[in-house]
């Protein structure tokens, strides 16, 4: 059993990135879930499909590649928020990663989105992770 699933989630596409995989299949939850509609709307990845016949379920997820370079889309997964140390930002505190290239996911009373989302909402939460 492991004690931060965000942190799973993120070092499975990570490795999977690494390695290049085209497909990577996760345990399912519903915050993996959110975080993969996520990074599916920002174009981060290709596809994605919620398999839902066992108690758990997963999640596989297509990755995505530059079609003339072949090198990921995806240049790094940094989890920000931590379970021994919880970071939190108000929605004027929410970070600008690479001038505005990459994205911060946010947990937020109104869900989990973008920071620039929640910027617009003008909400706050926990910074989950970066990527670019």
């Amino acid at each position: 059993m492991y004690t931060d699933p965000i942190a799973d989630f993120l070092t499975r596409v990570r490795n999977a990135v690494r390695a290049n995989h085209r497909v990577v299949e996760i345990p399912a939850s519903n915050l993996k879930k959110d975080i993969t509609k996520i990074l599916f709307d920002q174009g981060y990845i290709l596809s994605y499909k919620f398999d839902d016949s066992s108690v758990q379920g997963t999640i596989k997820i297509a990755l995505k590649y530059n079609k003339e370079t072949k090198e990921p889309v995806i240049r790094k997964l940094q989890r920000i928020s931590k379970p021994g140390l919880r970071l939190y930002s108000g929605s004027t505190e929410l970070p600008r990663i690479l001038n505005g290239l990459g994205i911060a996911i946010v947990s937020t009373s109104h869900g989990v989105m973008t920071g620039k989302q929640a910027q617009r909402e003008n909400v706050g939460g926990e910074v989950l992770c970066y990527v670019y």
